[in-house]
């Protein structure tokens, strides 16, 4: 899954990102994975207002618990890491959350401090910062990471997620610089590869006729012109 991220063109990009729902839709049809839609409704929508209206952004135990209960929906279900997160304090989920916004534009700074918290590593750190500031951060998804050439095997770490995260801005910075609307953003980015992977994994034809551009530095990791969803 690297031929959507070493495309050129942001209009395939945009055609893919349009599809984002579609993708959740689908995907919300498996047995568990039926609260998705739900959660990432809230996710992508509800909880950016809700940081970005406060005086000092910063996430509450309850939406750090919420955010919690998202990412295993989305991703890979790891119960313990739910109780984890529950067990700390709403003051100290709300002053670490706090300092950690204030810290960007480092982020591996602001990762730091989020994965003080209990239950809280990198990925989870890596999604509440998304969440607040979307311009600068992206979600440490499986999905993503599995789609930028030279990354795997993946690993959980502030390293790795270093990486992902460089390799994401560099891609967002290329797309802006020719497409003239220039509102990408690694979060907008990550959105868009979680998609294209789960289409291809659930066999979707939502995306079979997406055609990628390649710039000239990626045409040893070309695959097939076109992208097949079977």
């Amino acid at each position: 899954m690297t031929s959507l991220f070493t495309c050129e063109d942001p209009a395939t990009w945009k055609r893919v990102y349009e599809r984002y729902w579609d993708v959740v839709e689908a995907k919300t049809k498996g047995k568990k994975s039926g609260k998705l839609l739900t959660h990432d409704k809230w996710y992508q929508e509800e909880l950016p207002k809700l940081i970005s209206s406060r005086p000092t952004k910063h996430v509450t135990h309850s939406e750090l618990v919420k955010l919690m209960e998202w990412k295993l929906t989305r991703g890979k279900f790891r119960p313990r890491l739910q109780q984890l997160v529950a067990s700390n304090s709403e003051d100290t989920v709300e002053k670490c959350s706090r300092k950690a916004f204030s810290l960007l534009p480092d982020v591996q700074a602001a990762i730091a401090e989020l994965s003080t918290l209990k239950g809280v590593g990198p990925a989870t750190a890596s999604a509440v910062l998304a969440a607040g500031a979307p311009d600068q951060t992206a979600f440490m998804s499986d999905e993503a990471m599995e789609s930028v050439p030279g990354l795997k095997p993946i690993q959980y770490t502030a390293k790795h997620y270093a990486l992902f995260l460089e390799r994401i801005v560099e891609q967002t910075e290329k797309l802006n610089k020719v497409d003239s609307q220039q509102d990408w953003t690694p979060h907008k980015l990550e959105l868009c590869l979680w998609a294209m992977t789960i289409a291809e994994q659930l066999q979707l034809q939502l995306l079979k006729d997406v055609d990628v551009k390649f710039s000239d530095t990626d045409a040893d990791q070309r695959p097939a012109k076109k992208l097949k969803t079977r």
